[in-house]
Formats: C-alpha cells, sequence, structure tokens
C-alpha cells in the first residue's frame, strides 16, 4: 500500500518540478535582452520598431524568398517588418492600386516606362528629396542614376541587374578547336567567317517566345546601337525623340540583318529564325559536334540550358565586343529592377536608405544568380566566377544602358517593335527594312 501511494506521488512531484523549470525556462526564452532599434544607420537614430513597409513586385516564387532573406538584416536591426508581394500581373494590379489611391509603400518595376506613367501622373516621389546627389553618387554609377531620372525627378533607386551582352558557346569543344574568345567586333565576324569556310555554322538565333515574340530581336537591335551611335541618340530613341527610320537605327537593323541573313551563318537559316523558341535556341550549342558555335543571350538563358550543363565547364561566355570604341567604348545592355517609392513616412526611407546600399543585396548576391547595381557591393560575395564576371561586366560598362523596348511605350516597345521586326525576320526579303522602321514610328503614341 505504501509502494502505491509513493509512487505515484514521486511521479506526480517530479512532474511539478519539471513543469516548473520548463516554465522558468519560457520565461527566460521571451525575456530577452532589449534590442536597441536605433542603434542602426538606417534609421537616424529612431526607434521605428513594430512599423510595417509593403513592397509589391513582380519577382515570385524563388526569388521572392531570396528577396525576403535579403531583408532580414534590416528587419533585425530596425524592428520594422518588410512585407514583400509578387505576383504575374503586376503591370496592370500595379496600375489598378496606384490610380485607386492605395498604391504599396515601394514598387519594384522591371519595366522603367511603366514606372514613367506614374512620375508623369504626380504619384511618385523624388529621391532627390531624401538624398543627396552626393550620397546616390557613393552607391550608384551615374548611368544608373541618369536612367532613374524621369520628368525632372530621380524617380527611383535601382537594386537588381542582369547583362545581356553575352555571348554563349560550348566551352570544350571550343578549346578542342582552339578558337581565340574575340574582343573586337572585326574578330567577332572574323571568326563567324572561319567557322564558316570550315564547314561550321557560327550562330544559334531563335525568337519565338509565344505573345512575346520579337523581344530577342528588339534586344539584338539595341546592343547594336548602343555600339554604333552616341549614347544620347539612344536615349533620345526609346523616349521617341530619335525616329526608328533614321540613319543610326536603320545600320543597326542592317548589321544584325547581314548576322542572320548571310547564307551558312545561323543554324537552320532566315527561315527557322522564327519558329525556334528563344528557350531552346541554345540547344544547338550542346550537340556532339555542335550544331552551333555562338549564342547571343542574357545571363538568365542557364536556366534553359539542358539537365547537367555546367557553366564553366561545358558552356562559357564572352562579352559582346564593342563595335566603334570612340562612341561607345564598353557599352553594356542589360535590364533590372528599379523602385518606385509611393509613400513617406520614417520607416520607408530607412527601407530606401538600406535598398540602396550593397548590403541590402549580400544574402541574394550569396545565393546566386543576382547582380547587384551598387558601387559597394564586394565582389566577394558572388559565389561563382560566372556571377563575378557578370558582376564585373556591368561594373566596367561605358554606358550600360537598359532594354530599349522596356522604356518604350507598350504599344511600340511590346507592341510594334516586337511584331515589325518579326515580320521584317520572318518574310525576308519580301518585306522592306524601310517600310518596317516607318510602321514602327507610325506606331508611337500621339503621332
Amino acid at each position: 500500500m505504501f509502494k502505491r501511494v509513493l509512487v505515484p506521488a514521486l511521479v506526480m512531484l517530479l512532474a511539478l518540478t519539471t513543469m516548473v523549470f520548463l516554465s522558468c525556462a519560457e520565461e527566460e526564452e521571451v525575456a530577452a535582452p532589449d534590442v536597441d532599434y536605433t542603434d542602426n544607420p538606417w534609421t537616424d537614430g529612431q526607434d521605428l520598431s513594430g512599423t510595417t513597409v509593403t513592397i509589391f513586385g513582380a519577382f515570385v516564387d524563388e526569388d521572392a524568398r531570396r528577396f525576403n532573406r535579403s531583408m532580414e538584416i534590416f528587419e533585425e536591426a530596425t524592428g520594422i517588418n518588410v512585407v514583400y508581394e509578387g505576383s504575374g500581373d503586376f503591370e496592370s494590379l500595379i496600375t489598378v492600386r496606384v490610380e485607386g489611391g492605395s498604391p504599396p509603400d515601394m514598387a519594384a518595376f522591371p519595366q522603367p516606362g511603366l514606372l514613367g506613367d506614374f512620375v508623369s501622373g504626380g504619384h511618385v516621389i523624388d529621391m532627390n528629396e531624401w538624398f543627396d546627389m552626393s550620397y546616390l553618387r557613393q552607391q550608384y554609377e551615374q548611368h544608373w542614376l541618369d536612367m532613374a531620372e524621369m520628368d525632372g525627378i530621380q524617380a527611383g533607386f535601382w537594386h537588381r541587374a542582369n547583362v545581356k551582352s553575352l555571348v554563349w558557346y560550348p566551352k570544350q569543344a571550343w578549346e578542342a578547336e582552339g578558337y581565340p574568345i574575340p574582343e573586337t567586333w572585326d574578330e567577332l565576324m572574323e571568326l563567324s567567317q572561319r567557322m564558316v569556310d570550315e564547314g561550321k555554322t557560327p550562330w544559334a538565333v531563335g525568337m519565338e517566345s509565344a505573345g512575346a515574340t520579337g523581344w530577342v530581336g528588339t534586344d539584338w537591335i539595341e546592343d547594336i546601337l548602343l555600339r554604333i551611335a552616341p549614347v544620347e541618340v539612344y536615349d533620345d530613341w526609346t523616349t521617341g525623340d530619335h525616329p526608328f527610320d533614321s540613319p543610326e537605327v536603320r545600320e543597326a537593323f542592317e548589321i544584325v540583318g547581314d548576322i542572320w541573313f548571310r547564307e551558312g551563318w545561323v543554324v537552320g537559316g532566315v527561315d527557322a529564325i522564327v519558329g525556334v523558341p528563344f528557350g531552346d535556341a541554345p540547344n544547338a550549342l550542346f550537340t556532339d559536334p555542335p550544331s552551333a558555335w555562338m549564342h547571343r543571350q542574357a545571363s538568365f538563358i542557364p536556366a534553359f540550358f539542358p539537365d547537367g550543363v555546367e557553366v564553366g565547364v561545358d558552356v562559357d561566355f564572352f562579352y559582346l565586343p564593342p563595335i566603334d570604341t570612340e562612341v561607345a567604348p564598353n557599352p553594356v545592355l542589360g535590364a533590372g529592377d528599379i523602385y518606385g517609392v509611393f509613400n513617406d513616412r520614417p520607416e520607408v526611407r530607412a527601407l530606401a536608405r538600406f535598398m540602396t546600399q550593397g548590403i541590402s543585396t549580400k544574402a541574394w548576391i550569396e545565393a546566386g544568380g543576382f547582380v547587384s547595381p551598387h558601387r559597394d557591393a564586394d565582389l566577394g560575395w558572388y559565389p561563382t566566377a560566372a556571377d563575378r564576371q557578370y558582376a564585373e561586366i556591368i561594373a566596367n560598362a561605358d554606358p550600360f544602358r537598359f532594354d530599349g523596348s522596356d522604356l518604350m511605350p507598350g504599344p511600340v516597345g511590346a507592341g510594334s517593335f516586337w511584331s515589325e521586326i518579326t515580320n521584317w525576320v520572318n518574310n525576308y526579303p519580301d518585306v522592306s527594312l524601310e517600310q518596317t522602321l516607318r510602321n514602327i514610328d507610325a506606331s508611337w503614341p500621339g503621332r
């Protein structure tokens, strides 16, 4: 009898002791030491903990997760909650929200032209009101600031970039043939002709992209125009102040046509260009032997390579060489995200200061596939040689300019420019270049 009573009693006493211990431990965990939310470089000595900043953008899934991780250092130091929402319908939804009077605090625009629409409508805060230009020049090269200037204001700040001026090639087969990496346009053309003379096809080109078919062609035109004309021509062209039917733009089309339409220079010939999906085009590099030896495409294209293909081992890239170094010593075409700001509160200003600094991109850089436009981003953060090379190409750009079709009004950039270049290629030589250029000019809003 004594044992029957004693054992349960001991068990109960042990359980109560354990509960008290756990309760005390929990209290110790909850009672974390006070955090000084004013001890950081971004809130200007204010305690803004408990506030929230909302951001709306077009990137989703893994990119959204990586962005959120890159914000953690700011959230931990300031106590400010950064809430990001991404949507594939960003372009239409941001318009609804802004015009409906309920904009996010910030929005990440992959198309600066769309941000420009809100600048014109008076919805966007001028970053010159928040930051001295001397500070912004410390954080960005001048070309990034130039691209953010819209209607006389600094319309936003840049946070992500990618490189388009790249030529991909099959590394092992290339080296076995002893081909050099061309550093000038003449060398690139001479190498292309050498390949043709040896019975090889130098270029793989694919333009098909469902409803967006044509953007591959516009990228080529933009890359060439940056290499043959003063950057002011490019800038005026994207705003409609310099026509398509002009000597400079015409020459850019002719240089592209001289590659695409020349016998034996493009795998499948001109008839295959429009029909080949852009994501399938680089597959020609990976046949044995390669069906084509070069493919001009942006830094995102490895996502479309066959499984097991490793950049730096099976495939590599070089910078698309300049044409006229006196006009443009080291031109680079690219894209990226520019953040427009719609609401002025202390916590929004604090986040904007953080995001104009390289530290805000560190976690995303270290995850791979990301290039920072910030001057103070450390090359040591980049995880692969390819990532570092992308960053170096952008850092050394002279000039760097954004994808021109993304800067143009929608009816042109994602409309007539895409459709007319597709028609020109698809019906060559029956459709004249002259008519193509005039059709695009005629589509410009307001003309």
